[in-house]
């Protein structure tokens, strides 16, 4: 008797997008408490940026690679490189090497952020509602922060930090639908799923 050659099941992946949603979100909130005046800035803010918000963030984006979604990817290692950068251009000024940047050149570097993030904003319009939360108050969250910097405007950066902690947790939120919604195997919370795409009647030629 010849025997079917069945190919071994395929083992099931963990989902990194809740990890690096984390990471964005809780040092988001932590700066943020810092940008609205409720904390001074100090080194618990630029450790998570580092480590959590930078190298977690990144090794989320290194797994969505491997997953193949190209958007994941792109989001996490991007941000996990931002907060790399911005603890950078807070910390590299105090060892003498080079000096603090500008309000002009961070302004211009939170735009460019800005820019990029209204890009990615774009491309959640095909993700859940939860997606387009957080990418649309990233960028107006950017946008203050840069003509804070611009305009030489503390009030404006009080203001951004209020809207800062919303962003921060709207992330922490949808992680926390991803993780509990893989435990429970079922939605727990709501993230306003994506509408269907219609679907195209072919005629047959007659």
């Amino acid at each position: 008797m010849i025997h079917a050659v069945t190919s071994p099941p395929a083992i099931a992946k963990a989902n990194p997008a809740p990890l690096g949603l984390m990471g964005f979100g809780m040092t988001t909130i932590l700066l943020n408490l810092h940008n609205a005046g409720f904390l001074p800035m100090g080194s618990a803010i630029l450790a998570m940026g580092l480590l959590f918000g930078g190298l977690a963030q990144i090794m989320a984006g290194l797994l969505e690679y491997a997953a193949g979604n190209t958007f994941g990817m792109t989001a996490f290692i991007s941000y996990g490189a931002f907060w790399i950068s911005l603890v950078a251009l807070i910390a590299l000024p105090h060892t003498g090497v080079v000096p603090a940047s500008t309000p002009a050149m961070i302004g211009a570097y939170l735009l460019l952020w800005g820019l990029f993030t209204l890009i990615m904003f774009f491309g959640t319009l095909r993700a859940t509602r939860a997606h387009q939360v957080i990418f649309s108050s990233l960028t107006l969250l950017f946008a203050l922060l840069a003509f804070a910097e611009l305009a030489q405007a503390p009030s404006l950066t009080v203001i951004a930090g209020y809207e800062g902690l919303f962003c921060g947790l709207s992330a922490v939120y949808l992680a926390a639908a991803e993780i509990l919604e893989a435990q429970f195997h079922s939605p727990v919370l709501p993230v306003g799923l994506p509408a269907k795409r219609p679907v195209a009647l072919h005629h047959a030629a007659a």
